[in-house]
C-alpha cells in the first residue's frame, strides 16, 4: 500500500523531532578548523526553495577537520551530509544535529590520463567538462545530472543511457567514527538508483574511469544533452528533479512519467506545488510553497498511480528531516 506522507519521516537519516530539544549542541561538539552556524537557514540553498534550518551546519575546512569532528562528535548527535541538494526535499520544521557541507576542498579534480579522481562535492557538471577539455570520453551523462559526485555515489544517479556504476573504479570515504575507508566498484553493490553503502558512509572522493575520446565530439554529445534537458524537462523551475524512480516491477516497462500521466496528475495541483506540465515526474514550486504542500503531492500522485494501476512508485527525491507539527512550531 501507498505510505501515508509522513510515515518514513526518520527512515532515510535516522533524525528525531526531539532531537532539537538539546539547546547546548554547540556546546558539545568538538572545536574545529571549519565553520559551525547554528540555525542556519536551508531554503535557499535547495533547488525547490523550501524546507525548515539546520540545527548546526557545520563546513569542514578539509578532509582532516571533518574526521577530527566525527572522531570527537558525541554519536548521539545526528549528522548529515548535504551536497547541492539538487534531488531533496527539507521538511518545513529543519533538520535536527548536524548537517555537513562540503566545500571547495572537497571539489578538487585530478586527470591521469583517462582516469580522473574527483572530490565528493565537485558538481557533476564540472566533472563533464573537464574530462571533455582533457579529451577524456564516457563522463558526458554527468552534464545531464545536477548534483554532485558524492550524491550521484549515494544513489548510482544516470541519465542518457549511462550511470555512476559504469564510471566508478574506487571510492574513499569515512565512517561515522572517523574512519577512513576504501570501496572497490563490486563493494558498493550499485542496482538501479541504489547503492548498498550504508548511510553513515560520507564519500570524500570517487576514482572514475573514461576512456581517450576527441574533445570536441565530446562537446557535441554535451550539447545534445543539455538540448535535451531544455527541451523536456523544466529545469527553469524550483523543482527537484526526477521525483520517482521508474517502476522496475511494470511488467509493460512504463516510465513513471507514463505512470503519472495516465493516472491524470498531469498539472496537479496542491497548494502552490505542482506536476510539471512539461515533464510530469517533476514536482514543481510555483511561487511560495511549503516542503508538506510538496510532499503531500507527491504521496497524492503515488495513491492515484496505485490505484490505476496496482504499482507502488519509489521517491527518487530524498525527503529528510521533520514536519513543523513534529517540532512543535
Amino acid at each position: 500500500m501507498v505510505a501515508a506522507p509522513d510515515a518514513r519521516i526518520s527512515k532515510l537519516t535516522g533524525l528525531r523531532a526531539d532531537d532539537f530539544a538539546d539547546e547546548g549542541l554547540m556546546e558539545r561538539l568538538p572545536k574545529v578548523r571549519g565553520k559551525l552556524t547554528p540555525n542556519e537557514p536551508l531554503a535557499d540553498q535547495t533547488w525547490f526553495r523550501v524546507g525548515g534550518p539546520a540545527e548546526v551546519l557545520y563546513k569542514p575546512a578539509d578532509e582532516e577537520d571533518l574526521i577530527y569532528f566525527l572522531q570527537n562528535c558525541p554519536k548521539d548527535i545526528p549528522v548529515l551530509v548535504m551536497g547541492v541538494a539538487s534531488n531533496l526535499l527539507i521538511r518545513d520544521g529543519g533538520i535536527p544535529g548536524v548537517v555537513i557541507r562540503l566545500g571547495p576542498a572537497f571539489s578538487r579534480i585530478k586527470v591521469d590520463g583517462a582516469m580522473m579522481t574527483v572530490g565528493a562535492g565537485t558538481i557533476d557538471l564540472n566533472v563533464a567538462r573537464t574530462a571533455q577539455s582533457s579529451g577524456i570520453a564516457g563522463l558526458e551523462f554527468l552534464s545531464g545530472i545536477p548534483g554532485t559526485i558524492g550524491g550521484g555515489l549515494r544513489m548510482n544517479a544516470g541519465a542518457y543511457g549511462r550511470e555512476f556504476k559504469d564510471i566508478v573504479e574506487e571510492v574513499h570515504a569515512v565512517d561515522r567514527s572517523g574512519n577512513r575507508h576504501t570501496l572497490y566498484k563490486d563493494q558498493i553493490g550499485f542496482s538501479y538508483r541504489h547503492t548498498d553503502v550504508p548511510e553513515d558512509i560520507i564519500f570524500l572522493s570517487a576514482i572514475l574511469q573514461g576512456e581517450e575520446g576527441n574533445p570536441a565530439a565530446i562537446y557535441e554529445r554535451m550539447q545534445e544533452i543539455q538540448k535535451s534537458r531544455s527541451a523536456t524537462q523544466p529545469i527553469r523551475e524550483k523543482t527537484g528533479g526526477s521525483t520517482f524512480a521508474n517502476p522496475e516491477n511494470d511488467p509493460d516497462k512504463r516510465k513513471s512519467w507514463k505512470l503519472i500521466e495516465g493516472a491524470g496528475c498531469r498539472g496537479l495541483k496542491m497548494g502552490q506545488a505542482k506536476v510539471s506540465e512539461k515533464h510530469c515526474n517533476f514536482l514543481i514550486n510555483t511561487g511560495h510553497a511549503t516542503a508538506a504542500e510538496i510532499e503531500a503531492l507527491g504521496e497524492e500522485v503515488r495513491k492515484r498511480v496505485y490505484n490505476k494501476f496496482k504499482i507502488d512508485l519509489r521517491w527518487e527525491i530524498k525527503r529528510i528531516g521533520v514536519t513543523k507539527e513534529q517540532r512543535g512550531f
